[in-house]
């Protein structure tokens, strides 16, 4: 596991930073990497950048868990506090009162560390009565095609594997006419709430996990969990030019929750080829050109990913003298310039000469005026 970074570090603050200094440049960071202010493939990676610099912000902006930090590290916070109680006692109030989706206890904060089992704002503003519904879990699966499907698009099947709600109970987790009754553990709220001086930090009952209430008697089927596994088999249109890594993201077709599908991310893993290398838009390639061809120029067959076309080649060329092939490359996913094709010429230079071979370099040599002494075969 990698090293923590830096409170302060994440901040971009000096040590002596004020209070007020510190909640201005959170805000900006909070706003800059809020994940509905993203694309979509960035998503996640603003998400766990804004859990970064709130942590970060809950520390420094308590003077008691500052303190402690800057006398051990992160090793003095660890030591006193569970992850979830790093937040406690934290003002985000303050940082978001004028933007509504920042507000206290809901919007942005509670989508975002809702996979932690807490409510940092608890019930200060906080919602009450047991926890609403989830969307689903987001699922993300690999397929690999060829470089000629990345170059020209493609729809493929694809067999996804997922929970979907119980057919048998409905997701209610119950055993068809039975009952459910209320969570004694939470009272029926759903949630369990401690204080922390001012604030209060509400987390997730771990009894009826957020329901408020209990089953009596479990669905037979789903073992009272209201899911199933299931497996799906899911068209996905591989868009012309895409990319090893790219992304593809198929709404709602993720896990079901009780508020809606997540979605399927498809990344993209496109097989090596044995004839071409490619560099981003661009495709490489080798081919082998006779001596004559070298020296005298000529025509000769090249391989593109459309099929075989005619290369001219001038005279004196080169060993290792690169062509290139207008737009014979992959077209940009994003619907820019397509890519080129490069053609590298390695010129074939014969292992053996029949008689008649070997007096026609010998005179070639002697127009040169080059005294040359060679054996019948040479390597």
């Amino acid at each position: 596991m990698s090293a923590k970074r830096d409170y302060y570090e994440i901040l971009g603050v000096k040590k002596s930073a004020t209070l007020d200094e510190i909640k201005k440049i959170y805000r900006e960071l909070a706003l800059r990497y809020h994940p509905d202010r993203v694309p979509q493939e960035q998503k996640k990676e603003a998400e766990e950048k804004f859990k970064n610099i709130s942590e970060a912000y809950a520390v420094l902006s308590d003077s008691e868990k500052r303190a402690l930090y800057d006398q051990h590290g992160h090793s003095g916070i660890d030591q006193k506090y569970a992850y979830e109680d790093i937040f406690k006692g934290a003002d985000f109030s303050s940082v978001f009162q004028d933007l509504g989706d920042f507000g206290v206890g809901g919007g942005l904060f509670d989508e975002i560390f809702s996979d932690l089992g807490f409510d940092i704002f608890g019930g200060r503003g906080g919602r009450s009565g047991p926890s609403r519904g989830k969307r689903g879990r987001d699922l993300q699966i690999s397929l690999e095609i060829t470089l000629e499907e990345a170059a020209s698009g493609i729809e493929k099947t694809i067999t996804v594997p997922r929970y979907e709600i119980c057919s048998t109970c409905s997701g209610s987790g119950s055993k068809p006419g039975s009952k459910k009754i209320t969570c004694s553990y939470c009272k029926g709220a759903g949630r369990v709430v401690s204080s922390s001086g001012f604030f209060q930090v509400a987390q997730t009952c771990p009894r009826c996990r957020g329901e408020g209430i209990i089953t009596q008697s479990p669905c037979p089927d789903c073992s009272g969990a209201g899911k199933q596994k299931q497996v799906r088999k899911i068209k996905v249109k591989v868009p012309a030019g895409v990319d090893t890594g790219s992304q593809l993201r198929i709404r709602g077709e993720g896990e079901e929750g009780t508020s809606g599908r997540g979605d399927l991310y498809v990344v993209i893993e496109i097989h090596s080829h044995p004839v071409f290398v490619r560099h981003e838009n661009d495709i490489l390639t080798e081919v082998s050109l006779s001596i004559s061809k070298a020296i005298l120029g000529g025509e000769i067959e090249v391989p593109t990913l459309g099929g075989k076309v005619t290369m001219t080649i001038p005279p004196g060329t080169q060993s290792g003298k690169v062509f290139r092939l207008r737009e014979k490359g992959l077209p940009d996913v994003h619907g820019r310039r397509q890519g080129d094709e490069l053609v590298k010429v390695n010129v074939n230079i014969p292992r053996s000469l029949n008689s008649e071979q070997r007096k026609a370099i010998e005179e070639f040599a002697r127009l040169s005026g080059e005294n040359i002494t060679t054996k019948k075969k040479f390597w």
